[in-house]
């Protein structure tokens, strides 16, 4: 738990650091190639050659999704969205988490993708209460690609979690530390496709730029994704998916209070408590749905 509430006041700045100083001005895709390389270089010196081949290609196609992919969602949703609308947006992972415990556990009905649904739904007007008058194709655009997102950070972290306690059942050996790295080259696989295929020549131009890249990737993403994927092998699902939402409550102070002061706070209120209603919702239905034996 301790891990995870560091990470979250590490990972705090990061929303409105990308915001502010990148989005718009640097290539997405080359920012995020940059952040997984100097995060992979990291944890380059400690990575064990010898790992298991098998185990290190699963940890590398972890990375791939739950970093890879996942930023490059979470990148372009700058591009379409104020940096509280992205903060706000994340609030969907812990459901993401939970469905997917739900489908490894073959708990999956009709029902409840039904009532999945209805949540999504209460969500969606959510959202739409925000910028109710502008909503356009942009916008919902960016809230999808959020969606996109959660979806890869959420099934990263359950696969993580599951994979490394799969291996201490096995009497496998694979320390942190001395394997993390497989992850980050898995994703950094993905990012350097992504960039050579769609990437553009537009990269930092000041000093500030370059310093913000070199934070995301060494301190945000090197030591904060190891901090936290090992923590998540220390708590309950439960409170994994919650600790996923508290870096929005984190992350809108420091936007709010340092960058963002003009913001339309009663409508970031109004949406959010909805949302955030939604997500409760949710949570609540899953504690109390009975469970076959």
């Amino acid at each position: 738990m301790i891990l995870l509430l560091l990470v979250t006041l590490l990972w705090a700045f990061s929303f409105s650091l990308i915001g502010v100083y990148l989005a718009g001005q640097v290539d997405s895709y080359f920012s995020v190639l940059t952040r997984v390389l100097l995060a992979t270089l990291v944890f380059l010196p400690f990575l064990n050659w010898r790992t298991p081949p098998r185990s290190a290609l699963i940890l590398m196609a972890i990375g791939a999704v739950q970093l890879g992919l996942m930023y490059l969602f979470y990148y372009q949703s700058f591009l379409l969205l104020s940096v509280p609308e992205v903060l706000l947006f994340t609030i969907f992972t812990p459901v993401y988490i939970a469905l997917i415990y739900n489908v490894m556990a073959r708990r999956w009905t009709l029902k409840s993708a039904l009532w999945n649904l209805s949540v999504a739904a209460i969500a969606v007007a959510g959202a739409a209460i925000i910028r109710w008058d502008n909503l356009s194709d942009a916008y919902w655009r960016g809230f999808f690609v959020v969606q996109g997102a959660n979806l890869c950070f959420a099934t990263g972290q359950v696969a993580y979690r599951q994979f490394m306690q799969s291996a201490r059942t096995r009497g496998e050996t694979l320390a942190p530390r001395q394997t993390f790295g497989w992850f980050f080259i898995g994703a950094s696989a993905v990012a350097l496709v992504a960039w050579i295929v769609l990437g553009k020549p537009q990269y930092p131009s000041t000093t500030v730029q370059w310093g913000v890249l070199l934070w995301l990737g060494a301190a945000a993403s090197g030591l904060g994704y190891f901090l936290w994927n090992k923590g998540a092998t220390q708590v309950s699902p439960a409170t994994l998916a919650a600790m996923n939402n508290a870096l929005i409550p984190a992350g809108l102070l420091v936007n709010l209070l340092i960058w963002n002061r003009d913001a339309d706070l009663l409508r970031l209120l109004a949406g959010g408590l909805i949302i955030a209603g939604a997500v409760a919702l949710s949570e609540w239905h899953n504690k109390h749905r009975p469970t076959k034996n």
